[in-house]
């Protein structure tokens, strides 16, 4: 769209339309605050609303082009972008729909311990956890859990429950988890061999960026119904993980974006800006990316099984005398960054549609029948982290998500300063020291990543779930402040 930057009218209080304009096929919908809305703009001046109106330049879109308000500039879609496609319309997958870090995604864990039961030996306890889970650039896995090539074509065919199967884990683990830890479709052999050269040693590791483990404790509890249901009590401890398919996935993106960059040409689909590379639904170059995007999931929710179960022994070891209390269990676990095979209503026509989430999370209310059965009449919870320094929040599904938005919410807090910038604010100041005297203990692989991930670097958690909640996407469940954080 070049200078011509995209014209936003201001609907309520948390929502902006981007109409449509030159070869758009649909309008945009931007979930913010005012404050919020000035905080899109990306490096280099790039305009993450501007990305919303190039999806909403691609075929088979239904509905608009969406975007959540921890929106920021990212490769092809804005980060906290949403679309879905109907094959039956000349729909299209897009891997700058999913991004590079396949099923990024969060896993909350609960415990009955009290901060007072945690606290003196909240040190040792991350230092275990640092020791118990590889993180850094490059970090390799589990000794203990090893792959070989027929094994990593099991983890990529099925997911979590191949590693519940190995000893690492429960089957009420997947019960907790967005599609039980499989998505379906997934097809190791779409995987290329670079992509699986670079999984094998890393299943069960951190990474680097902006992946994390976190314990926290319930601050606050908004909704003691959904609370209540989800095991969380106000002043107990929870622990986070969030990490993704490591280099396997970004690789999988990498092979198809090169073949898929090749396939709009050979469809002649006109794009706005070519990180939109994409295929038609249907075709060879989109089944093979969809398989190959589906494994790389799997590999994913394997990997944030495989890290529980370690937290889990670490809880388990320092905290076994206080019995079933120390046992961490999981809330559940949702994907942040992928394209599914979802039913949707649309004008009161059930519709089969690829939805697009990059940088954005499901968002199922009650009754759904995707749902676990012990969730079901509360909705699906949905979990928000925030920056190492001040909170995150669980918020639940609620029926309008459903209706505006494919069942989806935001995914995090948003990032608002890029990594340089980050590092040039950071500069002189000591960012552990800063985080201890606020009580809160940070371990990480390397200075890099802490100065990287400086709380300011985000914006604020809060206002952002208050958009959402706010728009009646989601109900606000419960407030996590941190007390330990290991960062890659």
């Amino acid at each position: 769209m070049g200078k011509n930057r995209p014209r936003l009218e201001r609907l309520d209080e948390f929502r902006w339309l981007l109409p449509r304009q030159g070869e758009m096929r649909a309008e945009g919908l931007v979930y913010a605050s005012a404050g919020l809305l000035a905080e899109t703009e990306g490096p280099g001046g790039g305009s993450a609303v501007e990305q919303v109106a190039n999806v909403a330049h691609l075929p088979g879109l239904v509905g608009r082009a969406l975007a959540m308000p921890d929106i920021h500039f990212g490769y092809g879609f804005p980060i906290g972008g949403v679309a879905a496609f109907d094959p039956a319309d000349g729909g299209v997958v897009s891997p700058g729909g999913v991004g590079y870090d396949i099923n990024c995604g969060v896993r909350l864990l609960a415990t009955e311990l009290a901060e007072e039961d945690v606290r003196p030996r909240l040190a040792k306890l991350l230092e275990q956890l640092f020791r118990a889970v590889p993180s850094g650039v490059g970090s390799e896995g589990l000794a203990d859990l090893p792959l070989d090539r027929e094994r990593l074509d099991r983890v990529l065919a099925d997911g979590a429950r191949w590693v519940v199967e190995q000893g690492f884990g429960e089957e009420e683990d997947l019960e907790a988890i967005e599609s039980r830890g499989r998505i379906a479709g997934a097809d190791p052999a779409a995987v290329s061999e670079r992509a699986r050269s670079r999984g094998l040693p890393q299943l069960g590791s951190l990474g680097s960026g902006n992946h994390f483990i976190e314990v926290g404790r319930v601050a606050e509890v908004r909704d003691a119904e959904a609370a209540e249901a989800f095991g969380l009590r106000a002043g107990r401890i929870v622990v986070s993980i969030h990490t993704g398919s490591r280099g396997l996935g970004h690789q999988v993106c990498d092979d198809a974006v090169r073949e898929l960059g090749r396939a709009a040409t050979k469809y002649r689909i006109r794009l706005p800006d070519r990180q939109l590379c994409c295929a038609p639904l249907g075709t060879p170059e989109a089944e093979r990316y969809l398989a190959a995007m589906a494994a790389a999931a799997n590999f994913a929710f394997a990997n944030r099984q495989a890290i529980a179960h370690r937290v889990r022994q670490v809880f388990e070891r320092l905290f076994g005398g206080r019995g079933s209390a120390a046992k961490p269990r999981t809330v559940y676990d949702v994907a942040h960054n992928i394209a599914k095979w979802e039913e949707h209503l649309v004008r009161g026509v059930s519709r089969r549609l690829c939805v697009h989430r990059k940088g954005a999370t499901r968002a199922f209310p009650a009754g759904h029948p995707e749902l676990p059965l012990r969730y079901r009449r509360v909705g699906q919870p949905v979990l928000i982290p925030g920056d190492m320094g001040r909170a995150s929040w669980v918020l639940v599904g609620l029926p309008r998500a459903m209706e505006e938005t494919f069942g989806s919410s935001c995914h995090g807090a948003g990032r608002l300063l890029s990594r340089e910038q980050a590092k040039r604010r950071a500069h002189g100041r000591n960012i552990v020291e800063e985080l201890g005297r606020r009580g809160i203990l940070l371990r990480a692989a390397s200075r890099g990543t802490v100065v990287e991930e400086l709380p300011e670097a985000y914006k604020d958690v809060d206002e952002v779930v208050g958009v959402v909640t706010g728009a009646g996407l989601c109900g606000a469940v419960a407030r996590l402040e941190p007390l330990a954080v290991i960062k890659g």
